[in-house]
């Protein structure tokens, strides 16, 4: 990578300015977009929908707003189908559309069904942001920072740099664009695109489909980045000619002289299949570098690997061939056409008669939502993450690798090189095998009511939807001790699991608050609890990047819940920045990030002046005195003066309603 200064002529800097409300688009200074559109899935969907309740709104004042069912479709029990049945009265109570269970994953549908080159677009995911494989800017978020734009205001972020990826040549056989980001990934690992938008061209992009370009813009969360950013171009115009919607397309590119904050390339003729070992994305070897090892389950989905294409090679490998004695191979269909698509074409059979397993369109496994590995067994996944934990099993040992290593790896049962494979058995790499896209079934999609029939449409609560908890205002003083020292790169996997056992209780803080950081400390939610109701609450103190992985903002509210009054950290991902001030958490820093290894769990700490250093036009700077070793540490915080003020009112939510009542007058 080659630094530059002063980018200019950039597509991310186009679609910025095309929807740029307030502040200067200067890398590092906060900016306001208008939001043209808005996604939300189950798993967040169900705050967001009681946070556009709080916040009074009648309907929806986006173009699109679309609310997802795809994370939690497993009915084991009568909760997921009560939140279903909440989600949809709020969508059409709303005037958003719902997607019903089954659909498919939020992310291709929304290409699919909604995508537009030169439009805006926030969700309540992390990896929202693969949209911006048709030229969009989207953005994955907190799910307030969604409900706020579905009532109008705009997305607030610091304004990233632009990372100019230049890809040149053309993949070799059995490599495809899940290694191209696995590529980028053994670079830079997940800090790599933290403040930066990747914004990808060159003459290599003309032999990558949109498909493709979704696997590479969705994994853009696992480098951290803000947002990924691919131009609208013939690959574009292509896929939404297949879709029906031709008159969507608008041609969008960065200037011939575009100049970028960062420059980059990647040879694609030089790429290699790749994998990343377990438990982090960033973890990226050669698949030679680990063939040979035991493979239990090979897992073929996820918004990560969405395609036709994806499917249809593992389709084409395994015909006429059985996988391995001891392995699972698992099929899931990221939407219901595609499905249909596959039915029709042969690839079902072909997968079925190999001996996988088809699984109904969704997210299913990659939320830990059910295809749980045994302990300790190799489990192979086109997925976007292998975060501890995050399959469902504690001892998990998960690996992240392209359809043609899964499928491969399932026939042979350890891992393997897809070309090693090929060249053993005299096989010839099957081209393109993408069936015809001719399945267009929009029935599972229902639009918005018409405004008068809406309003009258009545929220259907089951007992599971708890109200969202009365948060406080920010104390001037905290004494409390640290309940956790965490370190680097946690998750918020970490922080508020998902999996089968958690996620049904999404929609009731109490119940879900039980499960926090409970990967890290079983006794967290009980000695966090007793800390609160002595009246002190606790703080918590981790490393670099706190927070990466999911934007579900439980991860925020729970601990908070719980009495966290503050996080002391190195330094932050994104979205779990935002989520916190969304819920009242001050995120503080080590000014020296040498004093974090002067903290121990059980520490007491006393912050003062916390609501000074909290003004909007104060500086961000306050002193921890460690009580137990009598010691001092100076701590900073980057929330810019919006922020501030939610912090102190305890939360976006008390924020908004201080700001109406003062609007109204006395």
């Amino acid at each position: 990578m080659v630094a530059r200064h002063g980018a200019r002529g950039t597509l991310t800097q186009r679609l910025i300015d095309d929807h740029l409300t307030e502040g200067e688009p200067v890398p590092g200074r906060e900016i306001g977009l208008r939001v043209d559109q808005t996604l939300t899935q189950d798993a967040t969907g169900t705050l967001v929908m009681q946070e556009l309740e709080a916040l009074g709104l009648d309907r929806a004042r986006t173009r699109v707003s679309v609310q997802y069912v795809d994370h939690n479709i497993l009915q084991a029990d009568e909760r997921n189908a009560e939140d279903h049945a909440f989600l949809r009265s709020a969508a059409r109570r709303f005037g958003l559309w719902f997607s019903k269970p089954g659909n498919g994953v939020s992310h291709p549908v929304h290409m699919q069904h909604f995508g537009v080159p030169g439009a805006t677009l926030a969700g309540s995911d992390s990896h929202t942001c693969a949209a911006g494989s048709l030229g969009m800017f989207a953005v994955g978020t907190g799910g307030l920072e969604v409900a706020l734009a579905v009532t109008g205001r705009p997305l607030r972020l610091t304004m990233p740099e632009v990372w100019g990826v230049r890809l040149t040549g053309r993949l070799p056989a059995w490599v495809s664009a899940k290694d191209i980001v696995l590529e980028l990934l053994r670079r830079h690992g997940v800090h790599g695109g933290v403040g930066r938008v990747l914004e990808y061209h060159g003459p290599g992009l003309a032999s990558l489909t949109a498909m493709d370009r979704h696997v590479i813009a969705n994994m853009g969360a696992e480098l951290g980045a803000t947002t990924s950013v691919f131009p609208a171009d013939g690959a574009v115009r292509d896929f939404l000619r297949a879709e029906g919607r031709a008159d969507a397309f608008t041609p969008l590119s960065a200037d011939d002289d575009a100049r970028y904050d960062l420059d980059e390339e990647v040879d694609l003729s030089a790429l290699e299949p790749l994998i990343a070992r377990p438990s982090s994305p960033g973890n990226v070897v050669p698949v030679r570098e680990a063939a040979g090892e035991p493979v239990d389950q090979s897992v073929i989905g996820s918004s990560a690997n969405p395609g036709p294409r994806d499917f249809a090679m593992a389709a084409a490998i395994v015909r006429g061939r059985q996988t391995a004695s001891g392995v699972s191979l698992d099929v899931n269909p990221t939407a219901r056409e595609l499905l249909q698509d596959l039915v029709v074409s042969g690839a079902v059979t072909d997968l079925v008669a190999a001996g996988a397993r088809i699984h109904q369109a969704g997210c299913l496994g990659c939320i830990g939502m059910g295809q749980a590995p045994a302990a300790g067994r190799n489990s192979l996944r086109t997925f976007p993450r292998n975060f501890p934990g995050r399959s469902g099993t504690e001892e998990d040992a998960v690996w992240l690798c392209s359809p043609e290593t899964a499928a491969v790896s399932a026939l042979t049962g350890v891992i393997t090189d897809p070309r090693d494979w090929a060249d053993e058995h005299g096989v010839r790499h099957p081209g393109d095998p993408a069936p015809h896209r001719g399945a267009h079934n929009a029935a599972m999609l229902e639009p918005p009511l018409p405004p008068e029939e809406a309003a009258g449409v009545e929220l259907v609560r089951g007992p599971n939807i708890s109200a969202l908890p009365r948060l406080d205002p920010v104390p001037d003083e905290v004494t409390a001790p640290v309940l956790l020292k965490m370190g680097d790169d946690v998750s918020t996997d970490e922080i508020s699991p998902a999996g089968a056992r958690a996620l049904p209780y999404r929609s009731s803080i109490p119940k879900l608050a039980d499960f926090t950081f409970t990967r890290i400390d079983p006794d967290y939610p009980a000695r966090a609890a007793r800390e609160r109701d002595d009246g002190r609450g606790h703080l918590v103190v981790a490393g670099d990047n706190y927070g990466q992985g999911s934007s579900r903002e439980h991860a925020a509210i729970t601990p908070r819940y719980l009495g966290l009054r503050a996080v002391i950290a190195k330094s932050y991902a994104r979205i779990h920045w935002q989520n916190l001030a969304n819920f009242g958490v001050p995120a503080l820093e080590f000014a020296d990030p040498g004093d974090y290894d002067r903290v121990r769990r059980g520490d007491e700490l006393r912050l003062t002046g916390l609501r000074a250093a909290l003004a909007p036009d104060a500086e961000p700077e306050l002193t921890a005195v460690n009580t137990t070793r009598g010691e001092e540490y100076r701590l900073r915080h980057r929330l810019p003066a919006h922020r501030r003020r939610s912090v102190l009112a305890g939360g976006i939510i008390p924020a908004v309603a201080a700001e109406e009542g003062a609007a109204d007058g006395p």
